[in-house]
């Protein structure tokens, strides 16, 4: 596998899975646009095990659940770089609490962050894709996101991360014919910050393989995506979930 002189822009990128994937693609030879919302440390940090690796990266600090700083980040990364050949979606927020306690504002917050983020870089980006006639987006699900269905305290998240999945296959019917490529990867338990001591010890045993999945995981599959090798798949959701919900 290889991406060499491939330029990707990974947003969320600064920490967690979108560290790992940014960090999986400039292995493969990508230089990487990383994207973050507040931590300039943890973004330069990134950056600079990218270049150590001997590839370019600049980081981008923008929330991309804003329609401008969405057009602004592409607008910046494509100046920076001369292009964007992959563009992955990787910001989203959890929440979980029941329907009744989740208010108004964490509605709209999940909502932007988590759907309305994807939509507004896949806006953002797609004309350049289309005018160099090749692009690969890759959009970060959520657990079992495919399936529609009712979820106890994590319907707002189930929401958005659904609404991924159908304007991802929706996307990669519409831009398959100028040679841009769209699919998702949904996580399942991922090692990351977003679990407490007491849920890294309980959550395995739910999992068929017992074991919560790494970030590295996660990235594998995306670079995978990337890749040439996948350049026969669009529209698809490949679940990186250890077994979970089979």
């Amino acid at each position: 596998m290889s991406l060499t002189d491939k330029i990707a822009l990974v947003t969320g990128s600064s920490r967690g899975i979108g560290r790992a994937i940014a960090l999986r693609l400039a292995k493969e030879g990508c230089s990487v646009g990383v994207n973050y919302l507040s931590n300039d440390w943890e973004a330069g940090r990134v950056a600079k095990s990218i270049e150590e690796m001997g590839r370019k990266a600049t980081t981008f600090q923008g929330d991309v659940s804003n329609f401008a700083d969405a057009q602004e980040m592409v607008k910046k990364v494509s100046s920076n770089f001369g292009r964007i050949d992959i563009l992955v979606n990787n910001v989203g927020p959890f929440l979980y609490k029941t329907v009744w306690d989740t208010t108004v504002q964490e509605w709209h917050q999940i909502l932007n962050s988590n759907l309305n983020s994807v939509f507004y870089c896949c806006k953002a980006v797609v004309p350049n894709m289309r005018e160099q006639k090749s692009g690969v987006i890759i959009n970060v699900g959520g657990p079992n996101a495919e399936r529609t269905q009712g979820y106890t305290r994590t319907c707002a998240c189930a929401v958005a991360k659904t609404g991924v999945v159908v304007l991802s296959k929706s996307l990669a019917k519409e831009e398959a014919e100028y040679g841009i490529r769209v699919n998702v990867v949904n996580p399942g338990f991922i090692e990351t910050e977003a679990y407490n001591e007491d849920m890294r010890k309980t959550m395995p045993q739910q999992v068929p393989m017992k074991r919560l999945g790494k970030p590295e995981d996660v990235a594998n599959a995306v670079a995978f995506l990337a890749s040439d090798e996948a350049g026969y798949i669009t529209g698809a959701v490949l679940n990186v979930h250890g077994g979970l919900w089979c």
